[in-house]
């Protein structure tokens, strides 16, 4: 038994239908739209036989390049994470030290520096104030002349090589 309608009734039944229609329509094109943008996750760039690859996701960087058995991608190391972990490892390793050490000499302080200490210097006999004497031996007279002949010895010396050094400049004359 087919129900009767008015016709402002079934004008607006007819666009509710066409509504729901344009509605289902463009959420499947809206379903269809998302893997373009899943697609636009890398961007690639020539790099020497290959390219490189950026995850716009994550910022991970990786080579790819095309061998016997195909393409291939390979995770570009991260200089900065590499740092960071060295970091922390000698942070833990710096906390564990200041541990031990804490547990070996409970009064030691471990914030500051040690002192620093010269050590070619040598430390001062000690001796009473009065016993200290410093004698420093005078030359006698014959070691003062044997200086004084070394010396006369030398200056001769250095007089005949200037001589000889002004007459093989001159030609031998003087």
């Amino acid at each position: 038994m087919p129900i009767a309608m008015s016709s402002s009734k079934m004008s607006s039944w007819k666009l509710s239908i066409a509504i729901a229609a344009i509605l289902i329509s463009s959420g499947a094109a809206l379903a269809q739209a998302a893997p373009d943008t899943e697609n636009g996750r890398y961007a690639l760039s020539p790099a020497g036989d290959g390219f490189l690859r950026l995850d716009t996701r994550t910022g991970a960087v990786s080579t790819c390049t095309n061998s016997s058995a195909g393409w291939a991608c390979y995770m570009v190391p991260d200089e900065r994470a590499a740092l960071d972990a060295e970091i922390g490892r000698l942070q833990a390793d710096n906390d564990r030290l200041k541990g031990e050490l804490a547990a070996r000499a409970p009064s030691a302080k471990t914030d500051e520096a040690l002192p620093k200490s010269d050590q070619l210097k040598k430390p001062e006999p000690k001796v009473a104030e009065g016993e200290r004497k410093i004698e420093i031996p005078l030359p006698s007279d014959r070691d003062m002349d044997r200086m004084m002949s070394f010396v006369e010895r030398a200056w001769r010396r250095l007089i005949e090589m200037a001589n000889r050094v002004q007459r093989d400049v001159n030609g031998g004359k003087i």
